[in-house]
């Protein structure tokens, strides 16, 4: 069935999902993609369709594809993870507010938009790599194919960019904090 999708006949791909769209869930579920398990597996069927052409003839599908679910599961686990890492360490906020219940619940808006307002500052560069890497949660690789870039200057210029968002995000703090205390 994968030579005839290769050679043209892709509504058959559709086969394929219905056969191992479940698994594939389970699969990105029980490796951690949680809430994220059903972006996953749309990721990963669509980078399966695609390398489908360098899919070794007379190979098992299956494990290939549950290879690709598990790699982009993984790579779910990680924009987490690395998203918290940069909320953590980019935003800090006055601790005064934490006693006021009514400051505690408006943090998250003032948080939020304390953060669109840094990278409003940021230039048009950094503020892309930032978006593409954090809010749009894409790995280092993908971010790379996106914006065409190498991996390496991916890696070099996110870490500019998020040195230069830790100062602007500490600019809008000390200005924040003027207006609180």
């Amino acid at each position: 069935m994968i030579a005839r999708v290769v050679a043209g006949e892709r509504d058959l791909f559709a086969i394929l999902v219905t056969r191992y769209g479940v698994l594939a869930k389970r699969t990105a579920v029980l490796h951690g993609a949680g809430a994220d398990a059903d972006d996953v597996v749309q990721e990963a069927f669509v980078a399966a369709y695609r390398a489908l052409p360098r899919f070794r003839s007379g190979g098992a599908f299956r494990p290939w594809l549950l290879r690709i679910v598990v790699n982009r599961s993984i790579n779910a686990v990680r924009a987490r993870s690395r998203a918290r890492a940069l909320a953590d360490r980019a935003v800090r906020w006055d601790s005064a507010l934490e006693w006021d219940p009514a400051a505690g619940a408006a943090l998250g808006v003032e948080q939020r938009d304390s953060l669109v307002r840094a990278l409003g500052r940021l230039g048009a560069s950094d503020r892309e790599i930032l978006v593409v890497r954090y809010l749009l949660d894409l790995s280092e690789a993908d971010t790379a194919l996106m914006l065409k870039l190498p991996k390496g200057t991916v890696k070099s210029r996110t870490a500019r960019a998020l040195q230069k968002l830790r100062l602007v995000l500490a600019e809008l703090n000390v200005e924040a904090g003027s207006t609180h205390g």
